[in-house]
Order: structure tokens, then C-alpha cells, then sequence
């Protein structure tokens, strides 16, 4: 910048990296007291613009007595200005370099231990959570979280070995910390919990209550002990009456006797069908804040690759469109000068790719952008000399429903027998779609016969998850079946 800032600037290579260098390069270049540049610096911090320019002057001033140019008192200035607003004395530059330095080798060293440590302090702040998370199961860092468990956690994160941690109860939504530390209490003091019922019979219903208990199952907390979420969750209110009732019963004294003082009888839960992959990351990510137990897109992947074959990182540039697939987990709208645009980050488990819409594009399809779920795009793959990776431009978004609809043969449907024709009708009928709607097959058999029968395109059908569900739900599973 100028010869008479070599001295100043020296120590740092040529480069402002302390505010003591701002306040001497003031007096230097432009003959400030000690006192003056003190408050040259407070004025740039707080960016006031009528007294920027008076100290401006003052600074262009003081420059000419030293035959320095105007340009030349400007451009330091300028540079002195943009530097100001953002660093810090050098005691305070030192102490950070320090934590920064301390931190680094934690973490090199023993990274499970400091990332268990980092995530404690953050146990409300689920978008933190993630950000750690994603930076401890990084193959550079290469740790894995083992789930959290009523049975082995704790309100923190624990690390269990130097490439292990046990998610932290406390970091379950709805949970707090009086409740963790009851249950833990407990556990250490008469042992593990064996089921549902025992779990209510031994916590206490004022720090454990239904929203706790539900929170936990959402969040695997119980699998060691049930691996049916679903279960466990239709059936804690019977498991809290139940233990209600043993404790009432003990009170009473003599019913339950013949038990012994720790045994009561089992309690016969309400059989419930177990939650498909896709509810169950659903739940899970009500009660943690993102997918832990596995990748959203997985129970998705068989069924979308029966129609799209290429995964996210086999994408490769081609002038005619590509169909591609994977689930939103983040989506980015900013007004351009063709108006509004979005940008939506896939994830197919085996890459992340933005997807982009502009103009049209994105106000044809701007309802369907939503997150958390499986979108399928037909677009335009080409390369992107800015940044050397692709360029994918969205023509046209389905969600899985429609793509089902458009891309799929139709729909089979094995009745096996069941003849209710009323409760058919009533199952397709909110998802009638004579145009996109994919065609309906009825396979249908008894002891006598069995033969097929293909509905009319009037009772084409949207196939949407929860139009699968109710079928499934009636028929069975393997009853329903989507034909490509």
C-alpha cells in the first residue's frame, strides 16, 4: 500500500490482521494522536456514515502533509475501513488462535470424546445437532453413533470407545432433563428396563409422562428392548393404566403377593402393524430432528429403481433429458432478474445434487417443493464450467404419486376372494384421475375360479402412498402390487 506502512504491517505478512495495526497505520499515513486513532477505529466498527466521512477528511488531510496522494489516502483508507469492521486486538486474536489450536488437536486426537462433548452443548439446537453429526460420520472422522437406548444412555452424548458415541437422551425433542435423569436414576439403582410396562411401573408418571414416553419410542429409544415402534406407541396409555392399576394393587397389598414384591403380570398388548421404513424415519425425525437410524431415500430406492436406473452420482452430461430421483432435504428460493428461483438439494444416499428452476419451471412446479420427500425430475444435465461438476435444470417435477401414475403400467389388486365391491369403490374413488391416473388390474380367485379383469380407464387411479396404504391394509402387502 504505501512504504510507511512496511513496519506496521510486517509482522503480518503485508496484511491488516490486528486493530492495533489500523490505529498505528492512522497515525503513519495520517498523523493521528494515539488517542485520535483510538476513536478512528470505534467510528469504522460502528460504521456511522456522517462521521466516516469526517474522519475521512481528517485521514486524506493528514496524508498530504506526508506528500501522499488523495487516490493513494483513499484506497488505505478504504482498506483500513473494510478491515476495521471485523477484527479483533490482538490479545483477542491470540486467545482464539489459542482455543482454535487446543480444539484442533481434541479432535484430531480424541475425536469421539470431543465431538461428544461439542454436541452436549448444543442438545436444544437440532440444525447444530445435524451440522455435528454430519462432520463426526464424515469418513475423515469416521465415527458412528449408536442409538439412543432408555437402557444405555444418558442425557448427554457419551463416547463409548474412540470411534463410538451413545446418542444422548437430552437431545430427544420433548424429553428434558429431569425426566432423563430420573430414568437414568432408576436404571442404575434396580437395573435395566425389560419392557414397556415395567418402564412406566418404575418411573415416576410427573417427570415420565405420555409425551416423554412417545418422544423416546419415536426415537428408537426402546428398540433394544421392542424393535416394533408401533407397538410400543399404540399401547403407552395401556402400559401406564396397567402400571397404575399394579401400584394401586401394591397399596392395597395381598393381590399381587404371589408375584414376589418386583413381579407383576404381563401385560397383552394391542397387536399393531409395525411402521413402514418411511413413518418410522418420519417419527424418528419429529423426535430428533433429522434420520438417524437409516437414509429417508431407502425406503424409497427398490421402487424407484424399477423405472430410473441411474443413481445422483452416475448422473453424466447428455443433450436429450434425464429422468432423476432422490429425496429434498433442502430447498433455497431467491428472486432473480427473471423473477423468482429455486435451487433443491437430492439425496439418493448415494450423492447430493441441486436441482435448479427458473422462470416457468419453478412456477409450474413451486407447490410441489416441499422437504422430506421423494421427488422425481425431468430435466437437463450438462456441465458447469464454474464450479466442474453438472448443471441440472428441472423441466418438469413429479412427486412419487404422479410419477407412479405416469411412468408405472398401472396397479394390481389380488382380492383373493374378497368380493366387497362397495368398500373398492369407496377406497379408489378420492383418487380417481382419467387422464394421469394409471389403470387398475383386479386379480380375483376363490375355491372355484380365479380369472383377471382390467377396470376402465374411468377408474384410472393417482397412486399415492396413502391410497397404497389403505389398499394394503385391506388386502395385505403382498396383495398390492405396482406394475412397470
Amino acid at each position: 500500500l504505501h512504504p510507511l506502512l512496511e513496519p506496521v504491517l510486517a509482522p503480518t505478512y503485508g496484511i491488516m490482521v490486528y486493530q492495533e495495526q489500523v490505529m498505528q497505520s492512522a497515525q503513519v499515513i495520517g498523523g493521528y494522536s494515539l488517542g485520535g486513532a483510538d476513536l478512528l477505529r470505534r467510528a469504522m466498527g460502528k460504521k456511522k456514515v456522517e462521521e466516516m466521512v469526517a474522519q475521512r477528511a481528517m485521514f486524506v488531510q493528514g496524508a498530504a502533509k506526508q506528500d501522499i496522494p488523495e487516490s493513494k489516502a483513499n484506497e488505505i483508507f478504504d482498506y483500513m475501513e473494510k478491515f476495521a469492521g471485523y477484527g479483533f486486538n490482538k490479545s483477542h486474536a491470540a486467545a482464539y488462535a489459542l482455543v482454535a489450536y487446543h480444539t484442533a488437536w481434541l479432535k484430531a486426537h480424541h475425536c469421539a470424546a470431543y465431538m461428544a462433548a461439542t454436541m452436549s452443548t448444543e442438545l436444544d439446537n437440532t440444525d447444530q445437532l445435524k451440522v455435528f453429526y454430519d462432520d463426526a460420520t464424515d469418513p475423515k472422522n469416521g465415527l458412528r453413533f449408536l442409538p439412543p437406548d432408555v437402557n444405555h444412555s444418558f442425557y448427554r452424548f457419551v463416547p463409548v470407545s474412540r470411534q463410538e458415541i451413545r446418542y444422548a437422551l437430552g437431545a430427544i425433542k420433548g424429553s428434558g432433563e429431569s425426566a432423563v435423569d430420573h430414568i437414568v436414576a432408576v436404571r442404575e439403582a434396580s437395573g435395566p428396563y425389560t419392557s414397556l410396562f415395567d418402564f412406566c411401573q418404575r418411573t415416576d408418571k410427573k417427570l415420565v409422562n405420555k409425551r416423554v414416553i412417545e418422544a423416546l419410542i419415536r426415537a428408537g429409544a426402546f428398540d433394544s428392548i421392542e424393535p416394533n415402534r408401533a407397538l410400543l406407541f399404540a399401547n403407552v396409555g395401556l402400559a401406564m393404566e396397567a402400571a397404575d392399576q399394579a401400584h394401586a394393587n401394591a397399596n392395597q397389598g395381598g393381590l399381587f403377593d404371589m408375584f414376589g414384591d418386583d413381579v407383576a403380570p404381563a401385560v397383552e398388548m394391542v397387536a399393531t402393524r409395525p411402521w413402514n421404513d418411511a413413518v418410522k424415519l418420519a417419527e424418528e425425525k419429529l423426535a430428533i430432528g433429522f434420520y438417524l437410524s437409516g437414509h429417508p431415500f431407502s425406503a424409497y430406492a427398490q421402487e424407484v429403481r424399477a423405472f430410473i436406473k441411474t443413481t445422483l452420482s452416475r448422473l453424466t452430461p447428455r443433450k436429450e433429458p434425464q429422468l432423476l430421483a432422490g429425496f429434498v432435504t433442502g430447498i433455497r428460493v431467491k428472486m432473480g432478474n427473471r423473477g423468482k428461483m429455486a435451487f433443491v438439494e437430492l439425496d439418493d444416499g448415494s450423492s447430493k445434487r441441486e436441482i435448479g428452476l427458473f422462470g416457468d419451471s419453478y412456477e409450474v412446479n413451486r407447490n410441489k417443493l416441499k422437504e422430506d420427500i421423494v421427488l422425481v425430475v425431468q430435466g437437463k444435465v450438462s456441465e458447469d464450467s464454474f464450479s466442474g461438476g453438472l448443471r441440472i435444470m428441472a423441466d418438469r417435477i413429479y412427486d412419487l404419486g404422479e410419477a407412479r401414475s405416469c411412468f408405472a403400467r398401472g396397479l394390481s389388486l389380488q382380492m383373493n376372494g374378497n368380493a366387497d365391491v362397495n368398500r373398492l369403490k369407496a377406497l379408489l374413488t378420492p383418487y380417481r384421475d382419467e387422464e394421469n391416473g394409471g389403470l387398475v388390474r383386479i386379480s380375483y380367485s376363490n375355491a372355484q375360479a380365479r380369472g383377471d379383469v382390467a377396470l376402465s380407464q374411468g377408474w384410472a387411479v393417482r397412486l399415492d402412498d396413502s391410497l397404497l396404504l389403505a389398499l394394503q391394509d385391506w388386502l395385505g402387502e403382498t396383495a398390492v402390487k405396482i406394475l412397470w
